[in-house]
């Protein structure tokens, strides 16, 4: 008779292989629990799925600030232990000191710049491919369902975490990824009530995930984790924080 512990182990790896093969890409060989929390409620096994091709759409440009916000502080959480990024967007409009107030450092990541729509698609696939990278980051306005097909195949070869946002898209059209999120900007979360900027707070909607629930949450940002709006933080933010070299 077999053990309960080993039991439930075969289980968890037919689970891993199910969700492999439906899409579901390669889940953390850490449960990220208490790091992407309350996140992982929604995913199967309570794990979020990374070697996956994540959506994020917005319509207004104080969303799509905020939605680069929740990526890099997802991205950042999923590389504390170490590895790399690729962000790949049209224009050099990101403040890479910046990134650090949502844990994600900047030496990390190597950013491309591509005008053309197409050869951002070409990046992506391509760096989508490569084992060495941790996550990818890219925004991209339009995507088919065939091109999100080819990516969500890459990732599942080699493991990586797409990240892709889009911009005022012209629908929301039916794509291969795993999840499909939309972030809006809430106010900033003070510190004991004193004036000035707070924590960066978000409306997390997520739309769609494959074999999981579809929730929405409304979080700030404590600057190493997402704590729940009514929850008390006692963090401090970042931005006193001075970085030399």
């Amino acid at each position: 008779m077999i053990p309960s512990a080993e039991k439930i182990e075969i289980v968890r790896q037919l689970q891993a292989k199910i969700d492999a093969m439906q899409g579901l890409g390669k889940p953390l060989r850490e449960p990220a629990h208490g790091d992407l929390a309350p996140f992982t409620a929604a995913f199967p096994g309570q794990v979020f799925p990374t070697g996956a091709i994540h959506e994020f759409i917005s319509y207004e440009v104080t969303n799509a600030a905020a939605t680069r916000g929740f990526i890099t502080a997802l991205t950042g959480r999923l590389m504390r232990k170490g590895g790399l990024c690729l962000w790949i967007s049209r224009n050099r409009d990101i403040y890479p000191s910046g990134l650090r107030n949502f844990g994600l450092e900047p030496d990390r990541i190597v950013f491309i710049n591509a005008a053309h729509p197409k050869d951002a698609l070409w990046i992506l696939e391509e760096a989508l491919k490569c084992e060495a990278l941790t996550a990818v980051i890219s925004e991209i306005r339009e995507l088919s369902f065939t091109d999100s097909r080819r990516l969500q195949l890459a990732v599942e070869n080699s493991g990586v975490t797409g990240f892709i946002h889009r911009l005022c898209p012209r629908a929301e059209n039916a794509l291969a990824c795993t999840t499909r999120w939309k972030i809006t900007t809430l106010p900033s979360v003070s510190v004991d009530n004193l004036p000035g900027v707070g924590f960066s707070a978000w409306d997390v909607q997520l739309l769609k995930v494959r074999n999981g629930r579809p929730l929405s949450w409304q979080v700030s940002w404590s600057g190493s984790s997402f704590v729940p709006l009514g929850e008390k933080n006692n963090s401090e933010p970042l931005l006193n924080k001075r970085y030399t070299g």
